[in-house]
């Protein structure tokens, strides 16, 4: 299969080692990976702000460099969840479905289509997930707290026989942490408290690290870290997945 890697432009300009986490990951998973490189930004700062229509360009430009895959895997479940349910090409809407329905976050891609169950890898630290909601509550990557169902999460069975890896139970395991891309500009204050909320969270189980399958979250919440002068750190899940030697 071809895979077509597509990487926020946020990841690429400020996170470029988690891009590079996730290429190294999926070809360890025996992928075929490619990165387009004429790819932007997939116009969801535009759509969160209530200019969808005018995002063409970047929709257009999406189809342009990604005809040519089965798949296409980022890891970020927002930019994710983003193209599959707004993505539209008025001169191809054929090509443009079809590519809304080959867009897959990084760890539903390894878990659904590699039918990958855990990634063994070593990353001695005791860690927190968090649940970013358009992954969680969007692309169901995990199960909703609030619903009577069976427990499952995807990010969370991979990272299950990570040695050393001492994952912490949340009290609020799936509550927004504020960020919300420009939500976060324009309601700065009750952005900021929720995300000092979440890190509360976290401090009260001592972890030595926040992880989780969204950058744009992660930022949010180290952005108040080192302003606070704490010792906890983040990382993707990608780069913890990717601690395993092939």
């Amino acid at each position: 299969m071809k895979i077509g890697l597509f990487i926020p432009c946020y990841v690429d300009l400020f996170f470029p080692k988690v891009a590079i986490a996730t290429l190294e990951l999926l070809e360890k998973l025996g992928c075929d990976v490619a990165f387009p490189e004429r790819q932007t930004c997939c116009g969801q700062p535009m759509a969160n702000s209530g200019y969808e229509h005018l995002q063409k360009g970047c929709d257009k430009n999406f189809v342009n460099n990604f005809a040519g895959y089965d798949y296409i895997v980022c890891p970020s479940g927002s930019c994710a969840l983003h193209v599959k349910e707004h993505l539209h090409d008025e001169n191809n809407e054929a090509l443009a479905t079809k590519i809304r329905n080959s867009v897959y976050e990084l760890t539903e891609f390894i878990t659904d289509i590699l039918k990958v169950e855990s990634i063994e890898g070593k990353f001695p630290h005791k860690v927190g997930f968090h649940n970013s909601c358009h992954g969680h509550r969007g692309l169901k990557l995990a199960q909703m707290s609030e619903l009577n169902a069976p427990q499952f999460s995807k990010p969370m069975q991979l990272l299950s026989k990570i040695k050393g890896l001492e994952m912490v139970s949340l009290t609020r395991k799936d509550e927004c942490c504020g960020f919300g891309g420009t939500f976060s500009v324009f309601e700065e204050a009750i952005s900021i408290k929720m995300g000092k909320d979440r890190i509360k969270d976290h401090e009260s189980k001592g972890v030595d690290f926040i992880t989780g399958g969204d950058m744009s979250c992660l930022m949010h919440l180290d952005g108040i870290l080192k302003r606070e002068k704490s010792p906890i750190r983040v990382i993707h899940i990608a780069e913890i997945l990717n601690s395993y030697e092939k």
